[in-house]
Formats: structure tokens, C-alpha cells, sequence
């Protein structure tokens, strides 16, 4: 099993799409939803499957049947992960009496054993793609030891040098924070590790002309975001012409491409409030912490 990471030199002109699993806590921040449209519309993704983490998991499931029946994707399967908590979901408005049962695709009532078989039967590296608490993640491992040998973790997670909106010093993230056992299991196992931290996505908001060119689209695709977006229970906290903050996007695009991004090693440990520690005996993770072009 050849472990290349693909450069961000010859990313460009990488053929193959890359193979993705999403594992996602939709439904409760917004910016799962707007990540998951993203990666919808990527050529250079091949979403083999989409699983649901974190509180009310069979909800979510339902919530990303819904959003893709809507854009025309009902090719994806969908699982549920791991069960951790009972949550109205912040997007039930829009989700209504959805009934998965109605979904055309595939859907695994056990998300972990999909995800595992997904890793497991495929010829090429999988990125998993873990943009919510890594609850499943360290299900997978505890089930499967082996999936760390064919797949490599992308996640939204941590806070290195930089905490929310940009401050100085880390903050405990909530990915990590809420499942610290899980993410200190995921960073134990032999895969490689890319993570959108903070220190990079902190501050990624859509605002102007580039929001109210989704806002106004007619596509499937902007349209379920934004009807998400505008049935959101935190939607008044943010102004009408602008997105909350998009910290899963950034994972999103890490996932098959780096370019526009500076990604350094940094040696990490997980402290017992939930704080990605820069620790000269950590574990090696690659950390995107900042951008080359930002404005790309």
C-alpha cells in the first residue's frame, strides 16, 4: 500500500479523484452543511460514503439523506455512527418529517462497519474526512486496528498557536474537546494526520458579493445550503450578508487539494482540557496554519 501524499505542486494535475469518506456532525454548526455542498460539488472528490456523529446521530442521517436527495447525489450512501447524546438538531426546521426510509441511496444502519468495509476493499488510500468530534473515528480503530494502514485522517480539529476569531493562544476546540479519549486515540494510530486547526480557519467567513452570489443561486446546491442556512437556529447572530464561520471547509478543501495553503509538522499532545499542544514528544501531525493566498 503505497502511502504518497500528493504535493501541492502536482495536486493540480492529479487525475484519480481522490477516494473520501465524510464523517460529519452535521446539524448542529452550520458550516458541516455548507462543507458537505462544497465536496458535492468537487470533481476531484469521489464521496464514497457520508456518516453522522455526535448527539441525535440517527437525525442527522435523515438531515444528509434529505440535502441529498435535494441536490441529486442519492448515489452516496449514508450511515449513522455512534450514538454519544440526545440534541435537537439546529437545522430540524428545514429537516421537518424527513423519513430516511424515503432516501433512494444506500443507508447502514451501523455507519462504523460501512466505513470500515469502505477502507478495508478499496485498492487505493481512503481520506477519511472528519469534520466533527472523532467519536466514530476511534470506533473504527477499536474495531479495526488495520484501517490506519490504508487511510489517512483529514480533520477540522484543534487550535495550535491561534484560538476562535484569530485570538492569540490556543483555545480547546470543540471537535477535540468533546471526545478527547476519541482524539487521542486518532492521534495514537499509525496513519497520517492533515487537520485544519483554529489557527487556519478561525476566521473563514463568506461576506459581499461572494455570499450573495450563493444567496441569490438558483443551483440545488446553494439553494439547500441556504435554506439551511436562513432555518439555522443560530442564524440571527450572524448579519443577512454574511455566513457564520465556515471552519469545515477548510478541511473540506485540505481533503484533495493544499496549494493555497501552509501546512507545517508540528508535534502534538492532547492536555486534559481538550488543548492540541505543541509537545516535543507528541505525535507528529501536518497542521494547516494559515495561507499562502487567502483571497484564492
Amino acid at each position: 500500500m503505497s502511502h504518497h501524499l500528493i504535493d501541492a505542486d502536482s495536486q493540480g494535475t492529479a487525475r484519480e479523484p481522490v477516494k473520501v469518506i465524510l464523517d460529519t456532525d452535521i446539524g448542529d454548526d452550520i458550516d458541516d452543511t455548507w462543507a458537505l455542498a462544497m465536496l458535492l460539488g468537487c470533481a476531484q472528490v469521489d464521496l464514497r460514503l457520508i456518516v453522522t456523529a455526535t448527539d441525535s446521530v440517527y437525525d442527522k442521517t435523515r438531515l444528509v439523506a434529505k440535502i441529498l436527495e435535494r441536490t441529486g447525489r442519492t448515489d452516496i450512501p449514508v450511515g449513522t455512527g455512534v450514538e454519544n447524546g440526545k440534541k435537537e438538531l439546529a437545522q430540524a426546521a428545514w429537516l421537518g418529517g424527513y423519513e430516511l426510509s424515503s432516501y433512494g441511496g444506500k443507508v447502514y444502519e451501523d455507519g462504523i462497519d460501512a466505513a470500515i468495509e469502505e477502507v478495508e476493499s478499496s485498492a487505493e488510500e481512503t481520506v477519511i474526512l472528519a469534520i466533527g468530534p472523532q467519536t466514530n473515528i476511534a470506533e473504527m480503530l477499536r474495531r479495526s486496528p488495520g484501517v490506519a494502514e490504508k487511510a489517512r485522517i483529514v480533520a477540522m480539529g484543534g487550535s495550535v498557536y491561534r484560538g476562535y476569531g484569530g485570538k492569540d493562544g490556543a483555545d480547546a476546540e470543540y471537535n477535540i474537546k468533546r471526545d478527547i479519549a476519541a482524539a487521542r486515540a486518532v492521534l495514537a494510530a499509525p496513519w497520517g494526520i492533515t487537520i485544519a486547526p483554529l489557527d487556519g480557519c478561525g476566521d473563514m467567513v463568506l461576506s459581499g458579493a461572494r455570499y450573495a452570489r450563493v444567496a441569490a443561486s438558483d443551483a440545488p446546491r446553494a439553494k439547500a445550503v441556504i435554506e439551511n442556512y436562513d432555518a439555522w437556529g443560530g442564524r440571527g447572530r450572524y448579519g443577512k450578508g454574511e455566513s457564520s464561520v465556515l471552519f469545515d471547509t477548510v478541511a473540506a478543501y485540505l481533503a484533495f487539494d493544499e496549494k493555497w495553503c501552509r501546512i507545517e509538522n508540528v508535534k502534538l499532545s492532547i492536555d486534559d482540557d481538550g488543548k492540541t499542544m505543541p509537545d516535543e514528544k507528541g505525535r507528529e501531525v501536518r497542521c494547516q496554519l494559515g495561507w499562502r493566498e487567502r483571497e484564492a
